[in-house]
């Protein structure tokens, strides 16, 4: 059996796993270097040389600043501002969505885009009393399509800027594929527009995203928090040290909560007020403003109330909702509203239902405490394992909070990789390191976060399968099937060859992720293209493009699964808006590609 044979028996069994699903697609990558090395198609050096190509470190970086933009709530205050602005018209709402998941793909890939404005879309949903489903496959076609405005916006593009440079000297330009991607968009928004309400299917959704943009006013109405309280700390000088923590003297109408000692214990009874401990209080300012003055006290916590929003859920502070769980280490403590506990102030504590009111309370299994302080002592309950965190700390930041420092921050990082990249002064691998590096030095993401952000599933898928492009390439399989097409395109021109790969490429994508598909098919077309006496750069453009086209199944691309659930949509769904632009693309691609880029 020749090399080549063995090349495309190899990938055949690939492509086989990949539509059985039975199989982690990372592992399916592996063992397909595997069985490469074992069939002696490659040695070892090439199985693992995959995993430290620059186009993995790439692909990493850009996960990373996908990420920091996401962490920082650019992108969730960016479809807030879509949502508020487009309305409940059922065409400006999918023109605003699309343009803004095509926009952002630019910056953030389309997964990335997919998943950050998936909210977003559902909110908008909501708030027309649409279906979720009219929105959220638009919105993943056009996340498709923005893959195409920029070299770094997939790592399809990367891939064919690679192969172009490997074989002209010559890489795409930055925005050079935009030439063809913003057509494609425009295209692919008329399309919906015009067809959509006729083949976007209307389901009742599954597994909706937890809308969180309400989340303060639906504390607020739980909790109260009408009156709040003020914590005051005692000076050495004060009349108040050596006092009885249940005795405290106050002004007439002022309510002591609790003390708190300088250790963080609570005050209790037969010990002594002491220098430096914390007294709550409740009454209206003027009482508080009497204790302060008779009492030789200072303020040092103003109250928390429904009159001071952005105090309580803002750029540099949230709140957090948790529940004390059976076995909790907390069943037993003292707490009351005012306390401080581990750099977090316990706003309110109800039981059963029932508001405790401004008093100490043992803590009891069940019982609800409302927690506020710094985002990062806020996020940080999500690990502690003596609460349960109602609703997700990290996605009511995302949806609530005005943009801060960190999102500027991460704008001029991503502003500053963009100019490397478009500049060309260093290879995409160092540009996106310098961004990744930018993220977490200028603290818009922690190393954990940054680690977290990349889809380690898809650096192994991409890195399993360079080393079966290259084995097509080398073994004589991909001269081989080129053959065929060269054969069946026969005295035909350019744009024939181009249908032919168009074709090739789309249907392979449908069942295997894009980017591995692009990494297939790419020698294959390299080698049509010198068989026909083509010019690389639109054969491989035309391939991007083709790679681009996810719109037929769900599992084409990760961008139509991640909306697959909360649309509650079929797989056989897609196909019926998704034939439509495809064809449309086929068209802009087919009768754009040769002219920017002559054949």
């Amino acid at each position: 059996m020749s090399d080549a044979t063995t090349s495309l028996l190899v990938l055949g069994a690939t492509v086989a796993l990949f539509v059985w699903n039975r199989v982690p697609v990372g592992a399916v990558a592996v063992l397909c270097s595997l069985a490469l090395l074992v069939t002696g198609l490659v040695d070892a050096a090439t199985v693992v040389a995959g995993f430290g190509d620059p186009i993995i470190i790439f692909i990493a970086c850009l996960f990373m600043l996908a990420g920091g933009l996401e962490q920082s709530g650019v992108t969730a205050w960016a479809g807030r501002q879509v949502v508020s602005r487009a309305g409940t018209s059922r065409g400006r709402l999918v023109v605003a969505l699309m343009a803004l998941g095509a926009v952002l793909t630019a910056f953030v890939t389309p997964n990335g885009s997919a998943a950050a404005l998936l909210p977003v879309a559902v909110l908008a949903a909501r708030s027309a009393a649409r279906s979720p489903s009219t929105l959220l496959m638009p919105l993943a076609f056009a996340a498709s399509a923005g893959g195409l405005l920029m070299l770094s916006a997939s790592p399809v593009n990367v891939i064919v800027s690679d192969a172009l440079a490997a074989t002209t000297g010559e890489p795409l330009g930055f925005f050079e594929i935009g030439v063809v991607g913003v057509p494609l968009v425009l295209v692919t928004i008329a399309v919906v527009l015009v067809l959509g309400p006729r083949l976007v299917p209307h389901r009742d959704a599954h597994d909706l995203p937890a809308d969180l943009s309400g989340h303060l006013d639906t504390l607020l109405e739980h909790y109260r928090l009408d009156e709040g309280f003020t914590r005051v700390r005692v000076r050495p000088t004060s009349p108040l040290v050596g006092a009885d923590p249940t005795a405290v003297p106050v002004p007439e109408g002022v309510v002591v909560v609790g003390v708190q000692h300088a250790d963080g214990a609570p005050g209790d009874v037969g010990e002594r007020v002491l220098a430096g401990d914390v007294v709550v209080v409740t009454g209206t300012s003027s009482q508080v403003a009497r204790l302060v003055d008779d009492a030789g006290v200072d303020v040092v916590g103003t109250p928390l109330t429904r009159a001071t929003r952005e105090a309580l859920l803002g750029r540099e502070a949230g709140l957090a909702e948790v529940v004390v769980p059976p076995r909790s280490s907390f069943i037993g403590q003292r707490v009351f509203p005012g306390q401080v506990r581990s750099g977090l102030t316990v706003l309110d504590v109800r039981r059963l239902g029932r508001d405790r009111g401004p008093q100490e309370t043992v803590v009891a299994e069940g019982d609800l405490v409302l927690l506020h302080g710094p985002w990062a002592a806020v996020e940080q309950l999500r690990r502690d394992t003596d609460v349960l965190v109602v609703d997700d700390p990290g996605a009511v930041r995302r949806q609530n909070a005005p943009l801060g420092p960190a999102a500027w921050r991460a704008l001029a990082v991503m502003a500053v990789t963009v100019a490397l990249l478009a500049s060309g002064v260093t290879v995409p691998a160092v540009a996106g390191l310098v961004g990744a590096a930018g993220m977490v030095l200028l603290r818009v993401l922690t190393p954990q976060q940054a680690y977290r952000s990349v889809s380690w599933q898809a650096l192994v898928l991409i890195g399993g399968l360079i080393p079966l492009s290259a084995a097509i390439a080398s073994s004589g399989a991909a001269d081989l099937v080129a053959g065929y097409l060269v054969d069946a395109v026969a005295g035909g021109e350019p744009r024939v060859l181009l249908a032919a790969l168009f074709v090739l490429t789309l249907v392979l994508g449908q069942v295997v992720s894009n980017t591995a598909t692009v990494l297939v098919v790419t020698p294959i077309a390299l080698s049509a293209a010198a068989d026909t006496g083509v010019s690389p750069a639109p054969v491989l453009v035309l391939v991007a493009v083709a790679g681009a086209a996810s719109f037929l199944t769900p599992i084409a691309t990760p961008a139509n699964m991640i909306v697959m659930g909360p649309a509650g949509y079929r797989f056989g769904d897609y196909w019926r808006l998704g034939i439509v632009v495809t064809v449309a693309w086929f068209v802009v691609a087919i009768g754009l590609i040769p002219v920017v880029w002559p054949t």
